[in-house]
C-alpha cells in the first residue's frame, strides 16, 4: 500500500529554502545554524502569531509556556494533535 508523500511541516525549511542554504557560500557547521535559525523564525512567527504579539514582544516566558503546552498535547492527543512533529 502507498502512502501519499508527506507535506513537510510548517516549522521546517521548505526545498527551495533547503536548496539556497545548499546553495549557500557556508561551512556545514553556518548550514546547520542558517536552518536552525530559519526553522526557529518560522516558530517564533508561529507562537507569536498564537499569543496574538508581535515576535520582538515574545518573552522567554511566552515561548517555555507554548512549547510545554505543545508538549502537553503530544501527551495526551498524540503527535497528529500537536503543532511540532516530533
Amino acid at each position: 500500500m502507498d502512502l501519499p508523500p508527506q507535506q513537510p511541516s510548517a516549522q521546517f525549511l521548505t526545498l527551495e529554502e533547503s536548496s539556497k542554504v545548499d546553495a549557500a557560500l557556508l561551512s556545514s557547521p553556518e548550514k546547520f545554524l542558517t536552518r536552525l535559525t530559519i526553522s526557529s523564525l518560522k516558530l517564533l512567527k508561529h507562537i507569536a502569531q498564537e499569543y496574538d504579539v508581535a515576535i520582538e514582544d515574545l518573552t522567554a516566558q511566552q515561548v517555555i509556556a507554548w512549547f510545554e503546552k505543545d508538549g502537553k498535547i503530544r501527551r495526551e492527543e498524540g503527535i497528529e494533535g500537536s503543532y511540532l512533529k516530533w
